[in-house]
């Protein structure tokens, strides 16, 4: 029987971070399912969903969280996803001045809309005219089947006027 663990890593960069980690999942007849890594200010943060055997699940969350393991921070639990009711997931851009707040202003504008935010990437580039630093977001976000796409968008715009909002599905 298959266990799945959902494994979030903090740590400071290093070359071949990566390749131990793999090493200690394929060690303990692991597979590496899916992941997302940054390296942000020197520092590596990563989240992975790793499938292994039952049976061989606790002694690799034991390796992985063992003390001096390269002073990386590791928590892996074991996945209990539940079933959700019937969503559709649209890809969402959305470019404006920076502020602080801005993304508790956003997160909290698709959470208003029913949505959920499944990924998020964000940062801050120069505007070409100005130089003045925009705020840039790129994220999937899941809304219920009966949810209007234009609901999210009205929801996000209603942040303020110097926000564009591009919705793909």
């Amino acid at each position: 029987m298959k266990s799945y663990l959902v494994m979030t890593v903090l740590g400071t960069d290093r070359p071949g971070l990566v390749s131990s980690l793999a090493d200690t999942v394929s060690a303990h007849g692991g597979n590496w399912l899916e992941s997302r890594m940054a390296r942000l200010a020197g520092q590596f943060a990563g989240i992975a969903r790793i499938e292994c055997d039952t049976a061989s699940v606790d002694a690799l969350i034991s390796e992985l969280q063992a003390p001096g393991n390269s002073g990386l921070t590791i928590l892996a639990v074991r996945e209990e996803a539940e079933e959700s009711a019937t969503r559709r997931t649209v890809v969402v851009d959305v470019v404006g001045n920076d502020r602080p707040g801005i993304v508790k202003e956003l997160s909290a504008a698709v959470a208003s809309a029913g949505g959920n935010i499944e990924e998020l990437t964000t940062g801050l580039e120069s505007a070409p005219m100005t130089g003045q630093p925009m705020f840039r977001a790129h994220g999937i976000v899941s809304i219920p089947e009966d949810t209007e796409s234009a609901t999210l968008i009205a929801a996000i715009e209603g942040l303020g006027g110097d926000l564009t909002v591009d919705l793909s599905i």
